[in-house]
């Protein structure tokens, strides 16, 4: 796959799946744009809304992008300001910029931990843009979404707002292809609390099996779906959830979604 002569603008670039993406698409030819807190071309705090502007401000002065990969994200702290409200300032911040391109792509990165169950009110507070609200109704009940808690309540979101925009005149009218990419639990920083302890590592893998690829998964194997899914050569992919996870979605729902 011969990426040159395009941009692509990756948050979460300095580690991770991030790292490990940015590390394939510049081997491929592309220009990456690089943005994380630091260690990157760009650096914000997409946690808070100030961060999520400078970032939308410094890209722009890149001039023209082809591709916005929302990839930046974590499970401990600003869940639901980082995984929800961070990557949708973050896609729909450039757009614009993104529509001018002649093959424009973007996808952001979720997680089987959507598939837990949510709590309806911080959900609807997410997708009605109320960032306030959502952040104190979590912080009023830190229990809401169950084991993968205020994660899993931003992920399923985010993975709402994509199917909601993806097939819109904003987006595949303009002929942006969005989409989703879920990982199960990759050797990632993110994960380092799930790998390091043999009780939790045990626990989870035995809650959401991997049979295909093992556990954990492998940052450049999510990296090469993230590649082609933002490369000109996807032409007919826009508003899925795809999950790179090692089989754990289909072992844990089975057929549920085709009965």
């Amino acid at each position: 796959m011969d990426l040159t002569d395009r941009t692509y603008v990756v948050t979460g670039s300095a580690s991770g799946i991030g790292a490990a993406t940015t590390a394939l698409l510049r081997a491929r030819g592309a220009r990456v744009i690089g943005c994380d807190i630091d260690n990157a071309e760009v650096a914000a705090d997409l946690s808070t809304p100030e961060g999520r502007r400078s970032l939308v401000d410094q890209v722009n002065g890149f001039g023209p992008i082809d591709a916005v990969l929302a990839i930046a994200g974590g499970g401990r702290t600003g869940l639901l300001e980082t995984n929800y409200f961070g990557a949708v300032a973050t896609l729909q911040g450039l757009r614009p910029l993104l529509a001018q391109s002649p093959a424009p792509r973007a996808v952001a990165v979720s997680s089987t931990s959507a598939l837990a169950p949510a709590d309806d009110r911080i959900m609807r507070a997410c997708l009605d843009g109320d960032e306030a609200a959502a952040v104190a109704l979590l912080a009023a009940d830190p229990s809401a979404g169950g084991d993968t808690g205020g994660y899993g309540i931003a992920k399923r979101a985010l993975n709402r707002w994509v199917r909601r925009a993806a097939p819109t005149a904003e987006w595949a009218g303009s002929g942006i292809a969005l989409n989703i990419v879920a990982p199960g639990v990759v050797d990632t920083p993110a994960a380092a609390w799930i790998l390091a302890d043999d009780e939790v590592r045990t626990a989870v893998e035995t809650t959401a099996p991997q049979p295909f690829g093992g556990f954990p998964g492998r940052p450049e194997w999510i990296a090469e779906l993230l590649c082609w899914l933002t490369s000109p050569d996807n032409r007919f992919v826009t508003g899925q959830v795809i999950f790179a996870d090692g089989g754990s979605e289909s072992a844990l729902l089975g057929d549920l979604h085709w009965r």
